[in-house]
């Protein structure tokens, strides 16, 4: 195996992609070591008029539309999706809405907003964990309807 050595080093890369390829474990092409995916977080939010179901999942099929759509992800990508809202909604699960585009294969989890006097209301907030070869600073956060100024330091 000596003539595999990545500069004489054993177990460099050399050694080690030419070991994985003579057992057949060699994935191609390799991923670069400069643009490696990296599980990172997406934010968005969005509000409704009213607490009815119609209302909730339009707003939240345009919002993960947005967010997909801005962020060029794919369904393969996503690892989970957590949804929140305001003590104000009710009617139905955020993640409910979810499911209608395709997302019921993705982990989904729905939580309450603690309520805090003179926040947003009817807001429905969500964290969207994916794999990504994008950096932290190349992510659009998407924020929409009444939350459109939530998070003005966040890249939108």
């Amino acid at each position: 195996m000596n003539e595999y050595l990545a500069g004489g080093v054993p177990g460099g890369l050399a050694y080690l992609n030419a070991v994985a390829r003579a057992e057949g474990r060699l994935r191609w092409p390799l991923p670069s070591p400069a643009v490696s995916p990296a599980l990172r977080a997406l934010r968005g939010a969005t509000t409704v008029d009213d607490d009815v179901p119609e209302q909730i999942t339009e707003r939240v099929v345009i919002l993960l539309q947005e967010m997909l759509d801005r962020n060029d992800v794919a369904h393969d990508d996503l690892v989970s999706i957590i949804f929140t809202a305001t003590p104000d909604i009710h009617s139905m699960f955020p993640a409910t809405a979810a499911r209608t585009i395709g997302l019921g294969d993705v982990p989904l989890l729905g939580a309450s907003e603690i309520g805090v006097d003179g926040g947003i209301q009817r807001c429905i907030r969500v964290m969207m964990h994916l794999t990504t070869e994008r950096s932290r600073t190349e992510l659009r956060h998407v924020y929409l309807e009444g939350a459109k100024h939530l998070r003005d330091d966040l890249p939108s």
